[in-house]
Protein backbone atom coordinates (compact mmCIF):
# COMPACT_ATOMS: atom_id res chain seq x y z
CA UNK A 1 0.00 0.00 0.00
CA UNK A 2 1.49 3.31 -1.08
CA UNK A 3 -1.10 5.52 0.56
CA UNK A 4 -3.93 5.53 3.10
CA UNK A 5 -6.76 3.28 1.80
CA UNK A 6 -9.86 5.13 0.61
CA UNK A 7 -12.04 3.47 3.25
CA UNK A 8 -9.85 4.88 6.05
CA UNK A 9 -9.97 8.50 4.86
CA UNK A 10 -12.29 11.24 6.11
CA UNK A 11 -14.97 11.43 3.41
CA UNK A 12 -15.98 15.05 2.78
CA UNK A 13 -18.94 15.42 0.42
CA UNK A 14 -19.47 18.74 -1.38
CA UNK A 15 -23.16 19.33 -2.09
CA UNK A 16 -25.16 22.18 -3.59
CA UNK A 17 -27.22 23.37 -6.53
CA UNK A 18 -26.05 23.22 -10.13
CA UNK A 19 -23.26 25.79 -10.60
CA UNK A 20 -23.21 26.83 -6.96
CA UNK A 21 -19.40 26.74 -6.96
CA UNK A 22 -18.79 23.17 -5.76
CA UNK A 23 -16.19 22.28 -8.39
CA UNK A 24 -14.37 25.59 -7.94
CA UNK A 25 -14.26 24.95 -4.19
CA UNK A 26 -12.71 21.50 -4.53
CA UNK A 27 -10.11 22.92 -6.94
CA UNK A 28 -9.29 25.71 -4.47
CA UNK A 29 -9.01 23.29 -1.53
CA UNK A 30 -6.60 21.02 -3.41
CA UNK A 31 -4.76 23.70 -5.35
CA UNK A 32 -5.33 21.64 -8.52
CA UNK A 33 -7.79 21.65 -11.41
CA UNK A 34 -9.37 18.34 -10.47
CA UNK A 35 -13.00 19.16 -11.25
CA UNK A 36 -14.32 20.68 -14.47
CA UNK A 37 -15.49 24.27 -13.92
CA UNK A 38 -17.96 25.60 -16.47
CA UNK A 39 -20.82 28.03 -16.82
CA UNK A 40 -22.80 25.26 -18.50
CA UNK A 41 -25.27 23.79 -15.95
CA UNK A 42 -24.80 20.14 -15.08
CA UNK A 43 -21.14 19.88 -16.09
CA UNK A 44 -20.42 17.60 -13.13
CA UNK A 45 -21.95 14.17 -13.85
CA UNK A 46 -20.72 11.26 -11.72
CA UNK A 47 -19.21 12.29 -8.36
CA UNK A 48 -15.54 13.25 -8.70
CA UNK A 49 -13.44 11.78 -5.88
CA UNK A 50 -9.96 12.90 -4.97
CA UNK A 51 -7.74 11.58 -2.19
CA UNK A 52 -5.89 14.49 -0.57
CA UNK A 53 -4.03 15.45 2.59
CA UNK A 54 -5.48 18.54 4.24
CA UNK A 55 -3.13 20.40 6.56
CA UNK A 56 -3.95 19.72 10.21
CA UNK A 57 -6.56 17.09 9.29
CA UNK A 58 -4.73 14.32 7.46
CA UNK A 59 -5.91 11.94 4.73
CA UNK A 60 -9.28 12.89 3.24
CA UNK A 61 -11.43 11.97 0.27
CA UNK A 62 -13.15 14.96 -1.35
CA UNK A 63 -16.35 14.11 -3.24
CA UNK A 64 -17.64 16.65 -5.79
CA UNK A 65 -21.28 15.89 -6.63
CA UNK A 66 -23.79 16.86 -9.29
CA UNK A 67 -26.34 19.58 -8.48
CA UNK A 68 -29.42 19.06 -6.34
CA UNK A 69 -31.84 20.32 -8.97
CA UNK A 70 -30.44 18.61 -12.08
CA UNK A 71 -33.12 18.16 -14.74
CA UNK A 72 -34.21 15.49 -17.22
CA UNK A 73 -33.62 11.74 -17.30
CA UNK A 74 -29.83 12.15 -17.07
CA UNK A 75 -30.34 14.64 -14.25
CA UNK A 76 -32.32 12.04 -12.31
CA UNK A 77 -29.47 9.56 -12.67
CA UNK A 78 -27.01 12.19 -11.51
CA UNK A 79 -29.18 12.94 -8.50
CA UNK A 80 -29.17 9.23 -7.58
CA UNK A 81 -25.37 9.36 -7.61
CA UNK A 82 -25.48 12.43 -5.35
CA UNK A 83 -27.77 10.61 -2.92
CA UNK A 84 -25.34 7.70 -2.86
CA UNK A 85 -22.43 10.06 -2.18
CA UNK A 86 -24.41 11.48 0.75
CA UNK A 87 -24.55 8.01 2.30
CA UNK A 88 -20.76 7.75 2.49
CA UNK A 89 -20.00 11.34 3.54
CA UNK A 90 -18.53 11.59 7.04
CA UNK A 91 -19.08 15.31 6.68
CA UNK A 92 -21.03 17.51 4.24
CA UNK A 93 -20.06 20.91 2.86
CA UNK A 94 -23.37 22.49 1.85
CA UNK A 95 -22.43 25.08 -0.78
CA UNK A 96 -24.74 28.05 -1.43
CA UNK A 97 -23.94 30.72 -4.00
CA UNK A 98 -24.00 34.29 -2.68
CA UNK A 99 -26.42 34.95 -5.55
CA UNK A 100 -29.09 32.64 -4.09
CA UNK A 101 -31.82 34.01 -1.84
CA UNK A 102 -32.38 32.18 1.47
CA UNK A 103 -35.69 30.43 2.01
CA UNK A 104 -37.38 27.63 3.95
CA UNK A 105 -38.55 25.82 0.82
CA UNK A 106 -35.14 25.44 -0.83
CA UNK A 107 -33.15 22.35 -1.81
CA UNK A 108 -30.47 23.37 0.71
CA UNK A 109 -32.96 23.16 3.57
CA UNK A 110 -34.35 19.82 2.36
CA UNK A 111 -30.87 18.29 2.17
CA UNK A 112 -29.88 19.80 5.51
CA UNK A 113 -32.73 17.81 7.09
CA UNK A 114 -31.45 14.62 5.42
CA UNK A 115 -27.93 15.15 6.75
CA UNK A 116 -29.17 15.91 10.25
CA UNK A 117 -31.37 12.81 10.24
CA UNK A 118 -28.27 10.73 9.43
CA UNK A 119 -26.16 12.51 12.02
CA UNK A 120 -23.80 13.89 9.36
CA UNK A 121 -21.95 17.07 10.45
CA UNK A 122 -22.65 19.95 8.05
CA UNK A 123 -20.67 23.08 7.23
CA UNK A 124 -22.56 25.82 5.37
CA UNK A 125 -20.35 27.44 2.73
CA UNK A 126 -21.41 30.75 1.16
CA UNK A 127 -19.53 30.68 -2.14
CA UNK A 128 -18.73 33.23 -4.86
CA UNK A 129 -18.29 35.96 -2.27
CA UNK A 130 -16.12 37.89 -4.72
CA UNK A 131 -19.32 38.77 -6.63
CA UNK A 132 -21.29 41.93 -6.04
CA UNK A 133 -23.83 40.56 -3.55
CA UNK A 134 -25.22 41.69 -0.15
CA UNK A 135 -23.05 39.25 1.80
CA UNK A 136 -23.84 40.40 5.34
CA UNK A 137 -27.59 40.09 4.84
CA UNK A 138 -27.24 36.75 3.03
CA UNK A 139 -24.99 35.28 5.69
CA UNK A 140 -27.23 36.37 8.57
CA UNK A 141 -30.34 35.09 6.80
CA UNK A 142 -28.81 31.66 6.10
CA UNK A 143 -27.53 31.45 9.67
CA UNK A 144 -31.00 32.23 11.04
CA UNK A 145 -32.59 29.60 8.80
CA UNK A 146 -30.09 26.81 9.38
CA UNK A 147 -28.60 27.56 12.78
CA UNK A 148 -25.19 27.26 11.08
CA UNK A 149 -22.61 30.04 10.83
CA UNK A 150 -21.70 30.24 7.13
CA UNK A 151 -18.10 30.23 6.03
CA UNK A 152 -17.68 32.94 3.38
CA UNK A 153 -15.47 31.62 0.61
CA UNK A 154 -14.18 32.92 -2.71
CA UNK A 155 -12.53 30.14 -4.66
CA UNK A 156 -11.45 32.73 -7.21
CA UNK A 157 -9.66 34.91 -4.66
CA UNK A 158 -8.73 31.97 -2.35
CA UNK A 159 -10.47 33.71 0.57
CA UNK A 160 -12.04 31.83 3.49
CA UNK A 161 -10.26 28.52 2.84
CA UNK A 162 -8.28 28.60 6.09
CA UNK A 163 -11.48 29.15 8.11
CA UNK A 164 -13.19 26.32 6.19
CA UNK A 165 -10.37 23.87 6.96
CA UNK A 166 -10.50 24.96 10.60
CA UNK A 167 -14.23 24.16 10.75
CA UNK A 168 -13.66 20.79 9.07
CA UNK A 169 -11.08 20.00 11.74
CA UNK A 170 -13.44 21.05 14.54
CA UNK A 171 -16.46 19.11 13.26
CA UNK A 172 -14.91 15.92 11.93
CA UNK A 173 -16.46 12.87 13.63
CA UNK A 174 -14.34 11.44 16.41
CA UNK A 175 -14.67 7.85 15.19
CA UNK A 176 -14.13 8.32 11.44
CA UNK A 177 -10.51 7.18 11.70
CA UNK A 178 -11.13 4.38 14.21
CA UNK A 179 -8.30 2.00 13.47
CA UNK A 180 -8.37 -0.59 16.27
CA UNK A 181 -9.22 -3.50 13.99
CA UNK A 182 -8.63 -6.22 16.60
CA UNK A 183 -10.12 -4.33 19.56
CA UNK A 184 -9.65 -6.26 22.81
CA UNK A 185 -8.43 -9.42 21.05
CA UNK A 186 -4.80 -8.28 20.83
CA UNK A 187 -2.47 -6.07 22.85
CA UNK A 188 1.19 -5.09 22.72
CA UNK A 189 3.46 -8.11 23.02
CA UNK A 190 0.83 -10.66 22.01
CA UNK A 191 1.85 -13.36 19.53
CA UNK A 192 -0.51 -13.29 16.54
CA UNK A 193 -0.57 -15.88 13.77
CA UNK A 194 -2.21 -14.89 10.48
CA UNK A 195 -3.36 -17.68 8.16
CA UNK A 196 -3.58 -16.21 4.66
CA UNK A 197 -4.52 -18.44 1.72
CA UNK A 198 -2.88 -16.96 -1.38
CA UNK A 199 -5.38 -18.02 -4.01
CA UNK A 200 -6.56 -16.38 -7.23
CA UNK A 201 -8.20 -13.55 -5.24
CA UNK A 202 -4.73 -12.43 -4.12
CA UNK A 203 -2.82 -11.66 -7.37
CA UNK A 204 0.86 -12.61 -7.50
CA UNK A 205 3.04 -10.17 -5.58
CA UNK A 206 0.17 -8.68 -3.57
CA UNK A 207 -1.90 -9.27 -0.46
CA UNK A 208 -5.59 -8.45 -0.29
CA UNK A 209 -6.51 -5.21 1.51
CA UNK A 210 -7.87 -6.68 4.79
CA UNK A 211 -4.65 -8.66 5.23
CA UNK A 212 -2.49 -5.58 4.59
CA UNK A 213 -4.50 -3.38 6.95
CA UNK A 214 -4.56 -6.00 9.70
CA UNK A 215 -0.81 -6.62 9.52
CA UNK A 216 -0.05 -2.90 9.69
CA UNK A 217 -2.50 -2.47 12.58
CA UNK A 218 -0.89 -5.31 14.56
CA UNK A 219 2.61 -3.92 13.96
CA UNK A 220 1.47 -0.48 15.14
CA UNK A 221 -0.07 -2.12 18.19
CA UNK A 222 3.26 -3.74 19.10
CA UNK A 223 2.21 -7.34 18.47
CA UNK A 224 4.56 -10.14 17.39
CA UNK A 225 3.27 -11.16 13.98
CA UNK A 226 3.75 -14.43 12.09
CA UNK A 227 2.13 -15.21 8.73
CA UNK A 228 1.72 -18.38 6.70
CA UNK A 229 -0.58 -20.08 4.22
CA UNK A 230 -3.14 -22.65 5.32
CA UNK A 231 -1.01 -25.62 4.31
CA UNK A 232 1.93 -24.39 6.41
CA UNK A 233 -0.08 -23.73 9.59
CA UNK A 234 0.88 -26.98 11.30
CA UNK A 235 4.59 -26.43 10.60
CA UNK A 236 4.35 -22.82 11.80
CA UNK A 237 2.74 -23.86 15.08
CA UNK A 238 5.46 -26.49 15.60
CA UNK A 239 8.15 -23.84 15.11
CA UNK A 240 6.68 -21.58 17.81
CA UNK A 241 7.87 -22.06 21.39
CA UNK A 242 4.43 -21.14 22.73
CA UNK A 243 0.96 -21.19 21.16
CA UNK A 244 -0.10 -17.85 19.64
CA UNK A 245 -2.41 -15.65 21.68
CA UNK A 246 -4.56 -15.02 18.61
CA UNK A 247 -5.05 -16.78 15.28
CA UNK A 248 -6.62 -14.80 12.42
CA UNK A 249 -7.67 -16.70 9.31
CA UNK A 250 -9.38 -16.06 6.04
CA UNK A 251 -13.01 -17.13 6.52
CA UNK A 252 -12.86 -19.65 3.67
CA UNK A 253 -10.30 -21.65 5.71
CA UNK A 254 -12.24 -21.41 9.00
CA UNK A 255 -12.95 -25.13 9.41
CA UNK A 256 -9.43 -26.31 8.58
CA UNK A 257 -7.82 -23.69 10.81
CA UNK A 258 -10.25 -24.33 13.68
CA UNK A 259 -9.25 -27.99 13.71
CA UNK A 260 -5.55 -27.08 14.08
CA UNK A 261 -5.96 -24.06 16.36
CA UNK A 262 -4.49 -24.66 19.86
CA UNK A 263 -7.04 -24.58 22.67
CA UNK A 264 -5.09 -21.77 24.35
CA UNK A 265 -5.38 -19.53 21.28
CA UNK A 266 -8.27 -17.25 20.40
CA UNK A 267 -9.57 -17.78 16.84
CA UNK A 268 -11.17 -15.20 14.55
CA UNK A 269 -11.16 -14.18 10.89
CA UNK A 270 -10.35 -11.08 8.87
CA UNK A 271 -14.01 -10.80 7.89
CA UNK A 272 -15.20 -11.01 11.50
CA UNK A 273 -12.68 -8.32 12.49
CA UNK A 274 -13.94 -6.05 9.72
CA UNK A 275 -17.53 -6.72 10.77
CA UNK A 276 -16.68 -4.95 14.02
CA UNK A 277 -14.36 -2.40 12.40
CA UNK A 278 -16.80 -1.24 9.71
CA UNK A 279 -20.24 -2.39 10.82
CA UNK A 280 -22.43 -3.57 13.70
CA UNK A 281 -20.98 -6.89 14.90
CA UNK A 282 -23.63 -7.65 17.60
CA UNK A 283 -26.37 -7.18 14.98
CA UNK A 284 -24.47 -9.38 12.52
CA UNK A 285 -24.07 -12.16 15.11
CA UNK A 286 -27.74 -12.00 16.13
CA UNK A 287 -28.79 -12.04 12.46
CA UNK A 288 -26.64 -15.09 11.71
CA UNK A 289 -28.88 -17.10 14.04
CA UNK A 290 -31.60 -16.66 11.40
CA UNK A 291 -29.77 -19.31 9.36
CA UNK A 292 -30.99 -21.95 11.80
CA UNK A 293 -34.62 -21.14 10.99
CA UNK A 294 -34.48 -20.84 7.19
CA UNK A 295 -35.39 -23.57 4.70
CA UNK A 296 -35.45 -24.14 0.92
CA UNK A 297 -37.91 -21.27 0.42
CA UNK A 298 -35.39 -18.68 1.67
CA UNK A 299 -34.33 -15.69 -0.39
CA UNK A 300 -30.88 -14.39 0.49
CA UNK A 301 -28.96 -11.34 -0.74
CA UNK A 302 -25.16 -11.56 -0.90
CA UNK A 303 -23.53 -8.12 -1.15
CA UNK A 304 -19.86 -7.41 -1.70
CA UNK A 305 -18.07 -4.07 -1.85
CA UNK A 306 -15.73 -5.12 -4.66
CA UNK A 307 -16.75 -5.12 -8.33
CA UNK A 308 -14.22 -7.66 -9.61
CA UNK A 309 -15.14 -10.19 -12.27
CA UNK A 310 -16.29 -13.53 -10.82
CA UNK A 311 -13.27 -15.72 -10.09
CA UNK A 312 -12.91 -19.49 -9.81
CA UNK A 313 -13.85 -20.48 -6.25
CA UNK A 314 -14.79 -16.87 -5.42
CA UNK A 315 -15.83 -16.76 -1.76
CA UNK A 316 -18.93 -14.57 -2.21
CA UNK A 317 -20.16 -15.96 -5.52
CA UNK A 318 -19.16 -19.62 -5.22
CA UNK A 319 -18.07 -20.86 -1.79
CA UNK A 320 -20.67 -19.06 0.35
CA UNK A 321 -23.60 -20.00 -1.95
CA UNK A 322 -22.34 -23.60 -1.89
CA UNK A 323 -22.41 -23.64 1.92
CA UNK A 324 -25.87 -22.06 1.97
CA UNK A 325 -27.30 -24.61 -0.45
CA UNK A 326 -25.72 -27.47 1.48
CA UNK A 327 -27.39 -26.18 4.65
CA UNK A 328 -30.75 -24.96 3.31
CA UNK A 329 -31.27 -26.90 0.10
CA UNK A 330 -30.63 -26.39 -3.60
CA UNK A 331 -33.88 -24.50 -4.18
CA UNK A 332 -33.02 -21.40 -2.13
CA UNK A 333 -32.88 -18.11 -4.02
CA UNK A 334 -29.58 -16.24 -3.86
CA UNK A 335 -29.15 -12.77 -5.39
CA UNK A 336 -25.65 -11.29 -5.62
CA UNK A 337 -24.78 -7.59 -5.95
CA UNK A 338 -21.42 -5.82 -6.06
CA UNK A 339 -20.02 -2.35 -5.45
CA UNK A 340 -22.61 0.37 -4.95
CA UNK A 341 -25.45 -1.79 -6.34
CA UNK A 342 -27.62 -2.35 -3.28
CA UNK A 343 -31.45 -2.57 -3.47
CA UNK A 344 -33.48 0.22 -1.88
CA UNK A 345 -36.24 -2.27 -1.05
CA UNK A 346 -34.87 -5.15 1.02
CA UNK A 347 -38.22 -6.39 2.31
CA UNK A 348 -38.28 -9.44 0.02
CA UNK A 349 -35.17 -10.95 1.60
CA UNK A 350 -34.99 -13.27 4.58
CA UNK A 351 -31.32 -12.47 5.17
CA UNK A 352 -28.54 -10.23 3.85
CA UNK A 353 -24.93 -11.46 3.96
CA UNK A 354 -22.38 -8.67 3.39
CA UNK A 355 -18.63 -8.83 2.85
CA UNK A 356 -16.26 -7.16 5.32
CA UNK A 357 -16.60 -3.86 3.47
CA UNK A 358 -12.88 -3.08 3.35
CA UNK A 359 -13.48 -0.90 0.27
CA UNK A 360 -16.13 1.18 2.07
CA UNK A 361 -15.77 3.67 4.89
CA UNK A 362 -17.67 2.93 8.10
CA UNK A 363 -20.28 5.65 7.38
CA UNK A 364 -21.34 3.99 4.13
CA UNK A 365 -21.37 0.52 5.63
CA UNK A 366 -23.50 1.68 8.55
CA UNK A 367 -25.98 3.28 6.14
CA UNK A 368 -26.59 -0.20 4.72
CA UNK A 369 -26.91 -1.64 8.22
CA UNK A 370 -29.43 1.04 9.20
CA UNK A 371 -31.34 0.45 5.95
CA UNK A 372 -31.66 -3.25 6.76
CA UNK A 373 -32.61 -2.58 10.37
CA UNK A 374 -35.18 0.01 9.29
CA UNK A 375 -36.86 -2.54 7.04
CA UNK A 376 -36.68 -5.31 9.61
CA UNK A 377 -34.33 -7.51 7.56
CA UNK A 378 -31.56 -9.49 9.34
CA UNK A 379 -28.07 -8.70 8.04
CA UNK A 380 -24.85 -10.53 8.76
CA UNK A 381 -21.30 -10.75 7.44
CA UNK A 382 -19.35 -13.29 5.37
CA UNK A 383 -17.14 -14.47 8.24
CA UNK A 384 -19.93 -14.57 10.80
CA UNK A 385 -22.25 -16.42 8.40
CA UNK A 386 -19.59 -18.97 7.41
CA UNK A 387 -18.76 -19.67 11.05
CA UNK A 388 -22.47 -20.16 11.78
CA UNK A 389 -22.93 -22.46 8.77
CA UNK A 390 -19.93 -24.53 9.89
CA UNK A 391 -21.25 -24.74 13.46
CA UNK A 392 -18.21 -23.01 15.01
CA UNK A 393 -19.53 -19.49 15.65
CA UNK A 394 -19.51 -20.12 19.40
CA UNK A 395 -15.77 -20.83 19.22
CA UNK A 396 -14.93 -17.64 17.32
CA UNK A 397 -13.48 -14.70 19.25
CA UNK A 398 -15.42 -11.48 18.66
CA UNK A 399 -13.63 -8.12 18.99
CA UNK A 400 -14.93 -5.34 21.22
CA UNK A 401 -13.97 -1.80 20.22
Amino acid sequence: MLETPKGSRLHIGIFGRVNSGKSSLINALTGQDLAVVSEVPGTTTDPVKKAVELRGIGPCLLIDTAGFEDEGELGSLRLDKTKDAAREADMALLVVSAEEKPGEDTPEMRWLKIFRKRGTPVILVLSKTDLDAPLTWQAKSWQKLTGLRPVLVSAQEKNGLAELIEQINELRPENYDLDDITGNLAKAGDKVLLIMPQDIEAPKGRLILPQVQTIRHLLDKGCLVNCCKTGEMEAMLSSMKEPPDLVITDSQAFKQVEELCPKESKLTSFSVLFAGFKGDLPFFVASAKKLATLDHTARILIAEACTHQPLHEDIGRVKLPRLLRKKLGEKITIDIVGGKDFPEDLSGYDLIIHCGGCMFNRKYMMCRVCQAQGQGVPMTNYGVAIAALLGILGKVALPEQ
